[in-house]
């Protein structure tokens, strides 16, 4: 440990005296550019760039300089397509490697198969060329994809390329036997963790939209990504939520089929159930009937399996009635308690198990015709 904080110390000392300038060009460059459209400042220099290699201080200015704006950009472009795509920054990074990678076999095995034919006008071959590779790349993309685990966004994504080009005819909603697209409430109270789950699960299916995300608290983190996903949020308000119309002509105008608790902490009142019968899902996080009631969520439920000593918890799915942790079961699954296990540990499995199972439940629940 020592030797490495030496080392990144003597480095970072070796970068101060080649770039005297980079940590004020940065600072100016960082205030000027904390996002997306805003003006680009570029600091003065008293003289123009030098040829390369010459020792002068406003040469390593300017390269320091425009390497910034070219990593800005970049960055500016990353958060672009991960909004766009509604992927993670992790799958933005795995999709341009396939992207990349992809297109480089298609030129390959493009050049290749060139090879084995003799074709003499070289307009010819440049048309022939076109039309193989573009026939090829759809399928090296395909074949690239499945190591980096995106076959699923590909498939879709050349759907999509299908249909704006005409190549695969665009269905109108509700046309053929799988009926209408199925839109979801997802009603949360805190970061989200679920909701996320759910709607990276559907990000690429057509059958299912995740219309809105309703939520009770502004604080929450669930909104954060109601707004970087582009979904609709809703924020309601205590008193029209128990006392008045309990938001169902909101949901009712959405064409909401599921309304999916998903971390929401109120009590969800009897309008609503009745507008919605059988059609509002929640999950608990313990083996209900056990650990259900007012005051059990979160922490408090987690805590009080410990303190009872049980040797087991896990996650209940269930459907929505007027009381508390009280409607049919649809589904449970189950982890272990250990002993010496803290509220925090136990959570985590938990939670585990709340985002491997819930969205699969969600979608049988519709596929079901809930």
């Amino acid at each position: 440990m020592f030797v490495m904080i030496w080392s990144l110390s003597t480095m970072s000392c070796q970068f101060r005296k080649l770039y005297p300038n980079f940590y004020s060009l940065w600072g100016q460059l960082r205030r000027q550019l904390p996002g997306p459209g805003r003006t680009v400042f570029v600091p003065k220099i008293s003289k123009p760039p030098l040829p390369l290699g010459y020792p002068h201080s406003d040469q390593k200015d300017t390269i320091i300089l425009y390497s910034l704006l070219y990593f800005r950009a970049s960055f500016i472009m990353f958060n672009r397509l991960q909004q766009k795509w509604k992927v993670n920054g992790l799958q933005v990074a795995l999709i341009l490697c396939t992207f990349a990678i992809g297109g480089s076999l298609t030129g390959y095995v493009g050049r290749k198969l060139m090879n084995l034919f003799d074709i003499g006008p070289e307009w010819l071959w440049i048309v022939v060329y076109i039309l193989l590779v573009t026939l090829l790349w759809p399928l090296a993309v395909l074949l690239v994809s499945i190591p980096f685990g995106q076959f699923r966004f590909f498939v879709s994504y050349l759907k999509k390329m299908g249909k704006r080009m005409g190549i695969i005819s665009r269905e109108e909603p509700g046309a053929g036997n799988q009926g209408p697209v199925k839109q979801i409430a997802i009603f949360a109270s805190g970061a989200g963790s679920n909701a996320q789950k759910i709607i990276d699960h559907f990000r690429e299916n057509e059958r299912v939209k995740i219309a809105l995300i309703v939520c009770n608290k502004p604080e929450a983190g669930v909104l954060k990504i109601a707004e970087k996903e582009g979904i609709p949020a809703l924020l309601i308000e205590k008193e029209q939520f128990f006392r008045g119309n309990a938001y169902v002509p909101a949901l009712k105008g959405k064409n909401i089929d599921l309304i999916v608790l998903a971390g929401f902490l109120w009590k969800i009142p009897v309008a609503l159930i009745q507008a919605y019968p059988g059609k509002i899902v929640n999950i608990h996080p313990a083996l209900l009937p056990k650990y259900g009631g007012k005051g059990m969520y979160g922490q408090f439920v987690h805590a009080a399996v410990i303190a009872a000593g049980e040797k087991e918890s896990g996650i209940t799915i269930h459907y929505v009635d007027e009381h508390y942790d009280h409607g049919d079961i649809i589904f449970q699954a189950v982890c272990p308690v250990f002993s010496g296990d803290t509220p925090e540990l136990l959570a985590k499995r938990i939670h585990e198990l709340e985002h491997k199972h819930f969205p699969v439940v969600v979608e049988e629940l519709l596929v079901r015709g809930v």
